[in-house]
């Protein structure tokens, strides 16, 4: 899936302390379970170069992912505006795939799960540790939902994708399992050559006309805010009743979803539920 990865790279402090390196020349090998997901993936972007990328991929920056047949784009906003996660929101469930600075060698993933398991523990839900495509898949279930995070060891970086749906939807071969190992299998990693610290999100960039959009749909939904206060005081003045009937003030605009609460706090928290 992965062989050893080129040593002549420049590779940050931040990176250096890590896992043992031998182990890479193994990644991919004796993986238990199920058959690996279609693809060849997830890539790194320096495999398969910039030119070989197309436009079948949204490109996030440090990602870019597959967008499932059907499936709608859900951006995830930070509280200073900046774009903090995408979702691909199809109609079995939530699919995000983030990409994380990591050491040159495998393991990190290992780690993440294992604390992962813990904090799903200690906020009440059921949590079982399953064989995936990749390895290890870590199943959650809530009173609200079902999660699986599904993670992928590379050079320098590691992908973690959250799948969140109904009760039931993230059990093992669900189909939005299928196709959220189906998206992993066929997305690439853009990391850079910046340093960042282990465990750190890679940045997230949006594209252009979609990052237009939501500054068309906040400045529309502003000005219709404005509108409403503006109305306000003259819905609450008495006022004789109307010979004729009056429209209706408009409806409010569709609010965004609530942004979730940052690194800190539990993975529950962090993942809006």
């Amino acid at each position: 899936m992965f062989g050893r990865r080129k040593k002549n790279r420049d590779v940050s402090a931040y990176d250096e302390s890590g896992y043992d390196d031998a182990g890479y020349e193994q990644y991919g090998d004796g993986v238990s379970g199920e058959a690996p997901a279609p693809g060849t993936g997830p890539f790194d972007i320096d495999d398969i170069g910039e030119d070989a990328i197309g436009t079948t991929r949204l490109d996030l920056g440090s990602v870019l992912v597959p967008l499932p047949p059907g499936g709608q784009i859900q951006v995830e906003m930070a509280q200073n505006g900046a774009p903090q996660a995408v979702h691909l929101v199809t109609q079995h469930g939530r699919i995000t795939v983030t990409a994380y600075a990591a050491p040159k060698s495998p393991g990190q993933w290992r780690e993440v799960a294992g604390e992962l398991a813990d904090t799903l523990r200690n906020d009440k839900a059921a949590v079982s540790i399953e064989d995936g495509p990749w390895g290890r898949e870590l199943h959650g279930v809530t009173p609200n939902a079902d999660l699986r995070f599904i993670g992928v060891d590379g050079y320098r970086w590691m992908i973690r994708c959250v799948v969140a749906g109904p009760s039931g939807a993230a059990a093992a071969n669900t189909p939005l399992v299928e196709i959220a190992r189906a998206v992993v299998a066929d997305t690439i990693v853009r990391r850079g050559t910046d340093p960042h610290p282990v465990r750190t999100p890679l940045p997230v960039v949006l594209p252009q006309a979609l990052a237009e959009q939501l500054a068309a749909a906040a400045q529309q939904q502003q000005a219709q805010q404005q509108a409403q206060q503006g109305q306000r005081p003259q819905q609450q003045a008495p006022v004789r009743q109307p010979e004729a009937p009056v429209s209706p003030p408009p409806a409010p605009a569709p609010q965004p979803p609530r942004p979730r609460r940052g690194e800190s706090g539990s993975a529950m928290q962090q993942l809006g539920f």
